[in-house]
């Protein structure tokens, strides 16, 4: 499984390279509307179109991972609670068994029970 895992990885980065060195041409990213750039003439970057399509591509996949933890916090918070009375009740099982197994009489506990 792990040189699947390695395999994948390599291929997954080979691609990267290759989309990266078939992408370098510059392109204009503007931060702002053409309507608006007059008001900040700074809001324009020169960048190489693979470094525009991955830092949108890691941008999404940041955004989907928050996403998912905030969606998921509530089942999570939910199990924590159960496995804490889960405890709760196993040790108040271990408790009653070892108050239960006491023998009450001193033949009794002699003869194993």
């Amino acid at each position: 499984m792990r040189v699947i895992k390695s395999i994948l990885l390599g291929l997954i980065l080979l691609g990267i390279v290759v989309l990266a060195l078939a992408n370098r041409d510059p392109v204009t990213v503007r931060l702002l509307p053409e309507g608006l750039d007059r008001l900040s003439p700074g809001a324009m970057l020169e960048l190489p179109l693979f470094v525009v399509s991955l830092l949108s591509i890691v941008t999404g996949m940041v955004l989907g991972y928050l996403l998912e933890y905030f969606r998921e916090h509530k089942h999570r918070r939910r199990a924590a609670v159960k496995a804490r009375e889960a405890a709760k009740l196993n040790r108040e099982v271990e408790g009653l068994r070892r108050e239960t197994n006491r023998p009450k009489d001193d033949v009794l506990a002699l003869l194993g029970n």
